[in-house]
């Protein structure tokens, strides 16, 4: 069997390593100290795969379902690797009557991508939301912060070809 060192080195580097080693230290006999180690290691490693928990989980001396618990409950946390940029489809009722639909079907066809998934460069992160408060402009997508209104599924790449 693989030590928990081992599987993290096939995903990240001694660096990213050493710098969960260091975070986990700095909260290691704290009180309330899941919650910051779970935070700044997914800032310093982007996402919080399972040989991460089970560092975690060691390291604070915590059962890895407490780890696990936590990190599938706040939505802030991920478990897969995120793309550079956030694509958000609002399927919101005025977005989706109004062909939102389409529009994340498009994009699932042209990345190859189902929702939360991430493509394989790691561009692109797709996500559905049920409302952003633009109902006028809908269908609406955002990209990280740009938000783009009255979308046609035929603009789509076109819009996309700005983030690559």
């Amino acid at each position: 069997m693989k030590s928990v060192d081992e599987e993290l080195l096939k995903e990240f580097t001694p660096e990213q390593v050493a710098k969960l080693n260091e975070i986990i230290n700095k909260y290691k006999n704290k009180p309330g100290g899941l919650i910051p180690v779970l935070e700044e290691a997914q800032v310093a490693l982007e996402y919080l795969p399972l040989p991460v928990q089970k560092k975690i989980a060691e390291g604070l001396n915590l059962p890895l379902s407490r780890v696990y618990g936590v990190v599938t409950f706040y939505s802030f946390f991920c478990m897969t690797p995120r793309g550079k940029h956030t694509v958000r489809v609002c399927l919101g009722t005025a977005c989706y009557v109004r062909g939102g639909k389409a529009i994340h079907e498009t994009i699932q066809k042209q990345f190859g991508i189902e929702d939360g998934e991430t493509t394989a460069d790691r561009l692109f992160t797709l996500e559905t939301v049920r409302c952003l408060g633009a109902c006028g402009l809908g269908p609406v997508v955002v990209v990280d912060e740009d938000v783009h209104g009255r979308v046609k599924p035929g603009k789509v790449k076109e819009i996309l070809s700005q983030y690559t």
